[in-house]
């Protein structure tokens, strides 16, 4: 796990990125900026009074002097921010609703990252995945061409990584929110130093067997295909013909793949989040997310029940994602 982030440590010299986090009296959000803003790695942006995050941050015993402190009641171009958002949510709110709405900290610091004052958004710390993800939804939103964002895991264990998708968001994917998130989570293994061999997974390979949901895989692969042609990509596989060369050539003995995948597309959340966490306990990778991808920029959420060091690592990747 170490070497994963000491690699993405050494991608951000010199960028200086902005990341903010609205959930700015966190105890776990301020050691973690902390941090962060003494090694000179990125600038966090603490989002409420700076009074009591000053004060919060004494309690806690850490330095916030680093970091950078915005308190929407204070923002000098507030004015302008409610006249951008109002614009951007093409009149489904009013003036009067914008001022009540963009003192919440999340709907506050997605606008700083919208108007280009800071370059990604970590929080879910002491609030839910919802209130992190509408704001980012309605301000951000999805990159041209892209329905909906996704969720994926980075899993590390050694020099071994791994992408799996989408494990976070999507309950029942269709055959075009699977290739979406097909290429996605290439672009997303490629910033991460994962050269993206994708399969589409199912309880099938090659048609071994049929049904509406090997045929919904299989149609997102030829989806995928026509949206990405240079990309790396086959299935529907089952895990082992996707992943064991041995397997693979019995199975699809015609695949590209040849058992060697590294980026896996499950046919929906509750096998995503299933394999994940197996992957996990069981086989003892370190799992890295979710991470959000298909936005215009980069937000990302923790668990409530997240440490300090979940809080690091996910503005590492926030601010790698940063472009």
């Amino acid at each position: 796990m170490s070497n994963f982030f000491e690699e993405i440590k050494t991608k951000l010299e010199g960028t200086n990125r902005f990341i903010v986090f609205p959930e700015g009296t966190d105890e776990r959000i301020l050691t973690a900026t902390s941090q962060l803003g003494v090694a000179g790695i990125l600038t966090p942006i603490l989002i409420g009074k700076k009074s009591e995050i000053k004060k919060r941050a004494e309690e806690v015993g850490v330095d916030v002097s680093s970091c950078k402190v915005m308190d929407p009641g204070e923002f000098e171009e507030f004015d302008l921010m409610v006249e951008t958002f109002v614009e951007r949510r093409k009149g489904k709110v009013s003036e009067d609703e914008a001022r009540k709405i963009l003192v919440d900290e999340n709907y506050f610091g997605s606008m700083l990252v919208y108007m280009n004052q800071a370059d990604g958004l970590v929080s879910g710390a002491a609030r839910s995945t919802a209130d992190t993800v509408r704001p980012a939804l309605q301000i951000i939103k999805t990159k041209e061409g892209i329905k909906k964002t996704s969720g994926v895991f980075i899993m590390v264990r050694g020099d071994e990584k791994y992408v799996f998708a989408d494990c976070a968001i999507n309950i029942a994917p269709d055959s075009q929110d699977l290739a979406e998130i097909a290429v996605e989570s290439a672009v997303t293994a490629e910033l991460f130093g994962v050269d993206p061999r994708v399969a589409m997974l199912s309880f099938s390979t090659k048609g071994s067997a049929k049904s509406d949901e090997t045929e919904r895989v299989a149609d997102a692969l030829q989806i995928a295909k026509e949206k990405k042609p240079s990309l790396l990509i086959d299935g529907e596989f089952q895990f082992d013909a996707a992943f064991v060369p041995s397997v693979a050539e019995k199975k699809a003995p015609d695949s590209p793949l040849k058992g060697d995948a590294n980026v896996f597309i499950f046919p929906s959340l509750e096998a995503g989040n299933i394999g994940y966490k197996i992957a996990q306990r069981l086989g003892e990778f370190d799992a890295v997310g979710p991470i959000l991808q298909g936005l215009n920029r980069p937000v990302n959420d923790l668990s409530r029940g997240c440490s300090s060091d979940d809080v690091y690592n996910l503005a590492l990747i926030t601010a790698v994602q940063a472009k």
